[in-house]
C-alpha cells in the first residue's frame, strides 16, 4: 500500500488508463470493464480493474496538474509495477489546424514547470514511449479519426491574461496544444522503467483577446462523451 493508494499489490493491472477527473475513472470502468472492482476512495480519487477484451486492465483519476499527476504516477510505477500507462485528458488548441474534438498524442513535453530541474544535472526532455504512440496514431488513422502528433506544452498555468501572444510564442516553435500533466507522467514512466503516453482530446479553440476562450465543448461533452478517444486509449493500453 503506498500513501495515496489503498489497493493491495495485484490488485491494480500493468495495463492503466489515468483520465485526471475521477468521475471519468468511474464511468470508463462502468461502460468498458467487466467485472470492474474499485481498488482506490482515497482522496476520492477512484480506481477500478476489471477486464478488457478478456484482458485485465486498470483505470484510475489523477486530478490536475504536475504535482498530482507526478504522485499517483510514481506509486503506481514505484510501488504497484504499473508498465503501461495511458493518460487521457483535454486540452487547448495552440496550432490553427486543430479543431474541436480532434485528438492529440503528445510526442514530447516542453513546460513551464521546474519539477525536474533540481533533480537532473540539465534540462530532462520528458517524452512519450514510441511504441504506445506508434499504436495510438495508427489505430486512430485507421479508424479514421483526425489524429495528430507532436511536441506539447505541460503547464503550470491554467489562466493567462494574454492567451493569444503566449500561444503563439509556443506555435511559433511547433508545439501545437497545451495541457497540465504530461511532463509529470513521462517522468516518472522514465524514472521507473514504464512506458507512457498522453493523449488529450482538444475542448477549446480561438483563444480571447482577454484571456477567454471560444469555441469549447460542454463538460458533459468533455466528461462522458470523448468516447473514440476513450476506446482509442483502452485499446492502445491493452497488450
Amino acid at each position: 500500500m503506498s500513501m495515496h493508494i489503498e489497493a493491495k499489490m495485484g490488485d491494480i493491472a500493468p495495463s492503466i488508463l489515468l483520465p485526471g477527473d475521477p468521475e471519468r475513472a468511474k464511468f470508463i470502468a462502468e461502460n468498458y470493464l467487466q467485472d470492474p472492482v474499485c481498488f482506490n476512495r482515497v482522496r476520492g480519487m477512484y480506481g477500478y480493474t476489471g477486464l478488457y477484451k478478456g484482458q485485465p486492465m486498470s483505470v484510475m483519476g489523477t486530478g490536475m496538474g504536475i504535482p498530482s499527476m507526478l504522485i499517483y504516477a510514481t506509486e503506481l510505477t514505484r510501488d504497484y509495477g504499473c508498465k503501461r500507462l495511458v493518460r487521457l485528458g483535454t486540452a487547448g488548441a495552440f496550432d490553427p489546424d486543430l479543431k474541436l474534438m480532434d485528438i492529440v498524442l503528445s510526442q514530447a513535453t516542453s513546460t513551464t514547470s521546474a519539477i525536474n530541474d533540481y533533480i537532473l544535472p540539465g534540462h530532462f526532455a520528458a517524452c512519450a514511449d514510441f511504441e504506445l504512440l506508434d499504436k495510438a496514431y495508427h489505430l486512430g488513422r485507421d479508424r479514421g479519426l483526425r489524429i495528430f502528433a507532436g511536441n506539447t506544452l505541460c503547464n503550470d498555468h491554467l489562466y493567462i491574461d494574454d492567451k493569444p501572444a503566449y500561444a503563439a510564442k509556443w506555435a511559433a516553435y511547433g508545439v501545437i496544444a497545451s495541457e497540465m500533466e504530461g511532463t509529470a507522467l513521462y517522468t516518472a514512466a522514465a524514472r521507473y522503467g514504464a512506458k507512457a503516453l498522453t493523449m488529450m482530446s482538444i475542448v477549446v479553440t480561438n483563444f480571447g483577446g482577454d484571456g477567454s476562450h471560444e469555441g469549447g465543448v460542454s463538460a458533459e461533452d468533455k466528461e462522458k462523451n470523448l468516447i473514440d478517444m476513450i476506446e482509442l486509449a483502452l485499446d492502445t493500453a491493452a497488450q
